[in-house]
């Protein structure tokens, strides 16, 4: 299976995903291409480190929000990928992405949808959110992703406890180590597998 991550930053994710796939737990699947919208992103570094394509498309590099949709679809569709990532991708899909890859682009959030979830709730200001409110429980979830924000069908959950004086980087942490990096690669698993269907 050929699969495209995007991601924005340090690309933890995406490490998880290649740690899978060197270890066996990942089978029949390969990354051809890694983009980010962040030309400083550290996971470019670790994309190269694989063997990947590494590419940059930032928006700042074109003259309209519409030019930077249609590159960054021509940039996936390049790659001919069967299955999107999107791991830690600070950038709202666009709906020609949406429809040109439906049911086949899947999403890692750092809570449990439906909560701390939707327009504004992103990197730390999940975690921020979740201590504000005073909850026991939160954790990750992967998602197929639809036109809405974090709206498309939950594929899997697990759940993290939060823990007497967490701060969001604490707590950060804590849901990457004991449910991101868990569930976004057995995800991609089962997808390479057949266990989960898409594009359906």
């Amino acid at each position: 299976m050929r699969i495209c991550v995007c991601v924005s930053g340090g690309g933890t994710n995406l490490q998880a995903i290649y740690d899978a796939m060197d270890d066996g737990r990942i089978k029949n699947a390969e990354i051809v291409r890694v983009i980010s919208n962040n030309p400083g992103a550290y996971a470019l570094e670790r994309a190269k480190a694989h063997g990947s394509e590494a590419v940059c498309i930032s928006p700042k590099t074109f003259p309209d929000r519409e030019a930077f949709n249609e590159a960054l679809l021509a940039g996936i569709k390049e790659c001919n990928p069967e299955l999107v990532v999107l791991a830690g991708f600070l950038v709202n899909v666009p709906a020609c992405v949406i429809r040109e890859f439906k049911n086949r682009i899947i999403n890692i959030h750092p809570s449990l949808i439906p909560s701390f979830c939707g327009k504004g709730y992103y990197g730390l200001k999940v975690h921020e959110g979740v201590l504000a409110r005073g909850v026991k429980v939160t954790g990750a979830t992967v998602h197929f992703v639809d036109e809405g924000i974090d709206t498309g069908r939950i594929i899997a959950q697990k759940a993290v406890d939060v823990c007497e004086g967490d701060t969001p980087e604490i707590l950060q942490k804590r849901v990457m180590e004991q449910a991101e990096w868990i569930i976004l690669p057995d995800t991609v698993s089962k997808i390479a597998a057949g266990e989960i269907k898409i594009g359906e």
